[in-house]
């Protein structure tokens, strides 16, 4: 007699992500292109960049500095250059919120390693 074996849900792949992040709300993030300054939140962030919410997005490979207030025990603001590697435009009755993809360009490693310090001891 053959049994019948109910199939196995479908494996989701993995976020492809190199590097964790964490939830950084409600920080107000000054983006200058030496042209206008422009003030977005940034939403997470990891020692690779970061995500800023905006429904004005700049567009993808635009590179500008960035002034980021980062929260204790950090405590610095952080200074670099960054660009876009995608954006999320708004869109009526999406779950995701608009807003943009950054790659952090020139920052520091000794800054990246405490970005990474702090988000580990978030996340424990």
């Amino acid at each position: 007699m053959s049994e019948t074996r109910p199939q196995a849900p479908p494996v989701v792949p993995g976020d492809p992500r190199r590097n964790l992040r964490s939830p950084l709300m409600v920080l107000r993030v000054r983006l200058d292109d030496g042209r206008k300054t422009f003030f977005g939140y940034a939403k997470n962030i990891s020692r690779g960049g970061i995500f800023i919410a905006t429904i004005n997005p700049k567009e993808v490979g635009s590179r500008f500095q960035v002034e980021i207030p980062l929260p204790p025990p950090l405590c610095r603001t952080l200074q670099c250059f960054c660009e876009v590697v995608w954006i999320r435009d708004f869109s009526k009755g999406s779950l995701y919120e608009p807003g943009m993809g950054l790659k952090f360009l020139d920052l520091p490693a000794e800054m990246a390693e405490r970005i990474e310090g702090w988000i580990g001891s978030v996340g424990a």
